[in-house]
């Protein structure tokens, strides 16, 4: 089914399992107990998992599939948001022509780049990203500013010249992003005793879009083309000796990649218009090398669960205060209690990367596969036990 085997059809209905009944499973705990804080289930955040794991996904197929280790991709982020507020600016409110071309701008941009980065490998071809995403936000911050709006960000106002639909509401404010209508910050909230759970048009939208980018990384995955791909990987040199160009491969791979980040751009402008330099960062670059590399690279679902667990972090762990470790341990002495929360003090709230930094040292150290790795190595566990206990079982049974 979908051109998929089987192994690949469960995983991509395993994938889409999980995106529809997110709001359930990022809700564990009743909305007023204490542990509420650890829900993740709210529509911002869920739809940032799903975004940021397309960015990801379009990432692992450069570099898991080629071993071309770019530190430039947040350029072809920032450059799908630019291109998306502005054809909300100039045409319409609705979000698919604004996504269409992020799309198109990232892929041309991502074509520049790669035929010039590409020319070298290795160390090399990282730091020609990296000067290129540093070219390109210092473009957005100071020099193209007419376009960009400089470091304020580029966003809509009353004024916009929009040629299918009005500039204004009939209460005078600003249009909403929509899709032929359905606007993208509607949201349903369902009560269930003390749960409470919001259905947000914006998500689905976006994981709609990501379960199709999932599906075609798969597709890319398989086919002739991957196996290039990690031809390349495996020996680049040995491949050219062959007679095999690699360079329109890698090239191929790269503007792929970054016509991924560039809809993961578009779709964050459409959830919210407004676009800035900061997206350009080379700390953007880096965050999506550690959700790959945590998630697993060269898999399909590694860099997806490492955007996962990388936003989690920033948003659940980061909001954790002196405060409520004191209410977690007010159960102890006056005097270990504080010694307890002055020594968890520096991994929490503001110190949320050093508690990211250990986890991914240790992944690194322990599990170089990732947390794909780690998922595999528990099943392979669970199935050792179950032998064992079928070879004792037969062991005990009486000879016929």
């Amino acid at each position: 089914m979908f051109g998929l085997d089987k192994k690949d059809l469960t995983l991509l209905l395993v994938v889409a399992l999980l995106t529809l009944l997110a709001p359930f499973i990022l809700n564990p705990f009743p909305t007023g107990s204490g542990l509420a804080q650890f829900n993740a289930g709210y529509p911002d955040l869920m739809q940032r998992f799903v975004i940021f794991g397309i960015f990801a996904i379009g990432f692992n197929i450069l570099f898991g599939l080629t071993g071309y280790l770019s530190f430039g991709h947040a350029a072809f982020l920032g450059v799908g948001s630019y291109s998306a507020v502005w054809m909300f600016k100039l045409l319409s409110m609705n979000i698919i022509p604004a996504i269409v071309l992020s799309v198109i701008i990232a892929g041309l941009f991502a074509l520049v780049i790669g035929y010039v980065s590409l020319r070298r490998s290795g160390i090399y071809f990282s730091i020609l990203t990296l000067a290129f995403a540093q070219m390109s936000f210092a473009l957005a911050y100071s020099v193209l500013t007419p376009i960009t709006n400089g470091e304020t960000g580029l966003q809509l106002t009353l004024d916009d010249p929009r040629i299918l639909g009005a500039s204004a509401t009939a209460d005078g404010s600003i249009p909403v992003t929509n899709l032929f209508g359905l606007e993208m910050r509607s949201a349903v909230n369902m009560a269930l005793g003390p749960w409470n759970f919001t259905f947000s048009a914006g998500y689905y939208v976006c994981a709609v879009v990501m379960l199709l980018a999932f599906y075609l990384a798969i597709r890319i995955f398989r086919s002739p083309f991957g196996m290039m791909l990690r031809a390349i990987k495996s020996n680049q040199n040995r491949l050219n000796y062959t007679g095999l160009n690699s360079r329109p491969y890698t090239l191929a791979a790269f503007v792929i990649s970054g016509m991924y980040a560039g809809l993961a751009g578009g779709l964050m402008a459409s959830m919210d218009p407004l676009a800035g330099a900061e997206r350009m960062q080379w700390t953007a670059s880096g965050e999506v090398v550690l959700m790959t590399i945590l998630g697993g690279a060269g898999t399909l679902i590694g860099p997806v669960l490492g955007a996962g667990m990388i936003k989690y972090f920033e948003n659940i762990f980061s909001k954790i205060n002196d405060n409520v470790l004191h209410g977690w341990f007010a159960w102890m002495p006056d005097g270990i209690e504080d010694l307890t929360v002055t020594l968890i003090h520096p991994f929490i709230g503001k110190g949320w990367h050093l508690t990211l930094g250990i986890l991914f040292m240790l992944v690194v150290i322990f599990l170089p596969g990732g947390l794909v790795e780690g998922g595999q190595r528990i099943m392979r566990l669970f199935r050792r036990r179950k032998a064992t206990e079928d070879d004792q079982t037969k062991a005990k049974q009486p000879a016929e």
